[in-house]
C-alpha cells in the first residue's frame, strides 16, 4: 500500500472507501474499496476534496479481486448455473432453472484448500428454484497471485463442481393400496397429496388405482401401469409390519428389484424403493399423507433428475434424516435430508 497523488492513481486499486455527501441528501459511498481508478474518475475525486489515494499497485502476475472472482466462479459452475457481475469480488452463481443442486464435495473441499480461495455453496442433492442463489465465490485480499487461480480453474476442468440438473416430466401411476378406500368406507385423502407432489415438478399423472390389501391385486396393478406407459409408480398405503400390509409383498411379486425396504429418516422410515427395469417404483408410508416434508420430498427430485436410488444413498440420508417438524416449515433450507 502507498500514498500517491490522485493524477498518478490510474490503474491502481483503491485501499480505502471514499464517502461522497451533499448536505440534507446524500451520504455514502462514492468509490469502494477496491475500485480500479481510471481517468474519469479524477475530476469527481478532486471535487470531493481527494488529492492523495492510498492504492495498491498492480503488479504482474496477481489479479484484481473482481476478475479472480469471476475466473473461480467460471472454473466452479457447470450446466444450468449462471454467474451475477461481480461486487467487491464476491460473484454469486445463479441457477437458470428449477432442477436439482449438486455439488462435489471432493473437489470442492479441494478448492478451498487453496490459500485465500473462497467457494460457499448450498448442500448437496437440494432442489432449486430458477434464480436460486447457490454458490458464492470471492478471494480474500484485494489482489491475488494469479498461480492461486490457475490451480482452481486446473480442479474445474477435471469435473463440475457444481451444476443444476433439470427435471424430467414423468409419466405417474399412483397405485392405493387399503380394502377400507377401496370398497368406499373411508375417502382416498393420500391419493390426492401425491398427485399434488408430482404435479408441482411438472409430472402427469397417467392413472391412479385403487386396490384391496391383496398383493397378487397390487402386483397386476402395477405391471398395467407400466404396460400403460408409467415411467414412475408411487403406491400409498400398506408400508406398515401389520399383517394386513402387504404393498411391499405386492411390489416383489410384481417382479421388482427391491433397493431397501426402510430407510434412516423421520417421518418416513417405512419407505420402499424398488425399480422394476427402469421403472422406479416408490412405496410410500402413510406420514407421506399427513406430514408436510418425508423422505418423499428428498427422493422425489432425485428420481425426477434421473438419478438411480442405490442403498448407499438411502443409508447417507441418516446424518440430517431427523425431520424438526417446525411450525413454518422452511424445506429445502434447513438441515433435513442434508446427508445425502
Amino acid at each position: 500500500m502507498q500514498m500517491v497523488r490522485v493524477e498518478d492513481a490510474i490503474g491502481n486499486v483503491l485501499c480505502h472507501d471514499i464517502t461522497r455527501i451533499v448536505p440534507g441528501e446524500f451520504k455514502g459511498e462514492a468509490f469502494k474499496k477496491g475500485h480500479v481508478i481510471c481517468e474519469q474518475d479524477i475530476p469527481t475525486l478532486l471535487k470531493l476534496g481527494k488529492e492523495h489515494l492510498y492504492v495498491w499497485k498492480l503488479k504482474a502476475g496477481f489479479l484484481h479481486e473482481n476478475d479472480a472472482g469471476l475466473r473461480i466462479a467460471r472454473a466452479v459452475a457447470g450446466h444450468g448455473l449462471a454467474l451475477s457481475e461481480p461486487s467487491e469480488g464476491k460473484v454469486n452463481l445463479i441457477a437458470k432453472h428449477d432442477g436439482l443442486l449438486t455439488i462435489n464435495e471432493e473437489f470442492l473441499t479441494g478448492i478451498n484448500s487453496i490459500e485465500e480461495i473462497v467457494v460457499a455453496t448450498r448442500n448437496h442433492n437440494r432442489p432449486v428454484k430458477q434464480g436460486d442463489k447457490v454458490a458464492g465465490v470471492r478471494v480474500i485480499p484485494l489482489m491475488i497471485d494469479e498461480q492461486k487461480i490457475q490451480m482452481v480453474e486446473e480442479i474445474g476442468q477435471k469435473v463440475e463442481v457444481a451444476a443444476v440438473t433439470p427435471y424430467r416430466s414423468y409419466k405417474v401411476g399412483v397405485i392405493t393400496t387399503g380394502s377400507e378406500v377401496y370398497h368406499g368406507r373411508i375417502q382416498d385423502k393420500f391419493g390426492p397429496v401425491v398427485k399434488a407432489k408430482v404435479a408441482g415438478f411438472g409430472c402427469k399423472v397417467l392413472q391412479h388405482i385403487l386396490v384391496p390389501d391383496d398383493a397378487a391385486k397390487i402386483a397386476q396393478a402395477v405391471n398395467a401401469l407400466i404396460a400403460n406407459g408409467a415411467e414412475l409408480i408411487l403406491t400409498t398405503g400398506g408400508m406398515s409390519v401389520d399383517p394386513d400390509d402387504v404393498t411391499p409383498s405386492g411390489i416383489k411379486k410384481a417382479g421388482a428389484q427391491i433397493v431397501t425396504y426402510g430407510a434412516p429418516v423421520l417421518p418416513g422410515s417405512m419407505l420402499m424403493v424398488a425399480y422394476i427395469g427402469k421403472v422406479p417404483v416408490l412405496g410410500l408410508p402413510g406420514c407421506v399423507m399427513y406430514h408436510k416434508t418425508t423422505v418423499f420430498d428428498l427422493l422425489l427430485p432425485l428420481v425426477l433428475a434421473e438419478r438411480r436410488i442405490t442403498r448407499p444413498l438411502i443409508v447417507k440420508l441418516g446424518l440430517g434424516g431427523m425431520c424438526l417438524e417446525c411450525d413454518v416449515c422452511q424445506y429445502p433450507a434447513c438441515s433435513f435430508g442434508t446427508g445425502a
